[in-house]
Order: C-alpha cells, then structure tokens, then sequence
C-alpha cells in the first residue's frame, strides 16, 4: 500500500479553515502561491463546500488575495511588514510582562526545557522556526491573558505570510537562543519589566534581521 506524503493526518478531526492555515503557517503554501478548490479538497480528504467557505474566510482576513478570478496567497509588502512589526513587539513585550506576573512554575520549567532542547535544531532553520513558535506560544498562554492570546494568534497568522524565517539568517539561530534564555530569565526572576524589553528587543532584532534578508533577495532578484 503506497503512502501519500502530501495527505494532513488526521484531516477529519480538523476543520478545512485550520488545515489550510496550517499548510499556509508550514511552508506547504508560500506567498504567491495559487489555491485550488478541488486540488485542496483532494490534499484534505474533505468536500469542496468546506473548502470554498475557508477560502473565502482566508481571503476576508488577508491572507488570500485575488489575481484575476485565482486566490492566492497574499504576501506583505515593506510599510505592512513594519505595521506588523510594531504591534508585534508591543504585544509580545507585554505577553512576557504578564508571564512575569502570572507563570506558574511548571510554565516556567517548560519555557526552560525549550530553550536547551531547541539547542539541538540550530542546523535546521524550518525546525527552529517551528519551535520558536511554540516557544513564543507559551509565553502567550503564560500570560493568563485569554484577549491578549487572541489577538497575538492574529498576529501570527499574519507572519505566516512572510516566505523566509529570520532564523534562516547566518548566526542568528544561536543569537535568538541567547535571547529566549534571557527572557525567561527575567519570567523567572518575576521582573515583568526586564521580561517586557527582553522580548520586545527580542522581536526587534528579529525585524532587522529580516529587513537584512529582504534587501539581500531584492538584490539577487534585480
């Protein structure tokens, strides 16, 4: 019996609306990239009703876009890229602030856990990137801020839309790290302002970083 790579597991257990934020989030659908009705209906398992409803909720939200009667996958322009950039910080530096407040211990020990494991994955930037996710997905819930999650769910989505990782970057992987050991340092010290400039910083250095990687593909491009 041949294995198909390309079919979700689990497709039922998930809406079609996830499963193709999912595929959007994991690279599987890259900015640019034209989404079919049927060829998505065949990749998940489900119905084309499903699907077309998702796309169309995709597309209210921004992350589809249309070219001619095709929806793909929207990308950010320079100015969008920064807007996102700012909310990001602010919300992400407060998420750390509340953590401060908020964590409990065992939080605490699982935001630990993740920075020495992902010290395995610095020669794989797709992984890292996965796993800087979940890390920065704790924090969130650390916060115990039910709106805040949400809104910072919302900002995340929008970074799937960005076709390269910062961690991708030469050093950056070991330097970002450095960087979510240092935050959950100050989680644990239980000192939400240092908590606060750790991560915004943090998110700062992310933006230059891709700004950098941007500038360099706009060049090979030219």
């Amino acid at each position: 019996m041949t294995s198909q790579p390309h079919t979700m597991p689990k497709a039922a257990q998930k809406d079609a609306y996830t499963l193709i934020l999912e595929a959007i989030d994991s690279g599987i659908y890259k900015p640019g990239d034209r989404l079919v009705e049927s060829e998505l209906a065949e990749r998940f398992g489900v119905s084309r009703t499903p699907i077309r409803e998702a796309l169309q909720r995709l597309e209210t939200q921004s992350l589809l876009t249309r070219d001619g009667r095709s929806l793909i996958v929207a990308s950010l322009d320079h100015n969008q890229m920064a807007e996102l950039y700012v909310v990001r910080c602010e919300l992400e530096g407060l998420a750390a602030s509340l953590a401060a407040r908020h964590a409990t211990e065992e939080e605490i020990q699982v935001l630990r856990d993740m920075v020495a494991e992902d010290r395995a994955l610095l020669d794989d930037p797709g992984a890292l990137a996965r796993a800087n996710r979940r890390f920065h997905k704790m924090i969130h819930l650390a916060s115990h801020n039910r709106y805040l999650v949400q809104q910072l769910d919302l900002v995340h989505r929008s970074m799937a839309l960005m076709a390269t990782t910062s961690l991708a970057a030469e050093g950056r992987g070991v330097k970002a790290l450095e960087e979510h050991a240092a935050i959950v340092d100050a989680i644990a010290r239980r000192d939400e302002q240092d908590a606060y400039r750790a991560l915004r910083d943090h998110i700062s250095v992310a933006f230059v970083t891709r700004l950098k990687l941007d500038s360099v593909e706009a060049v090979d491009e030219a």
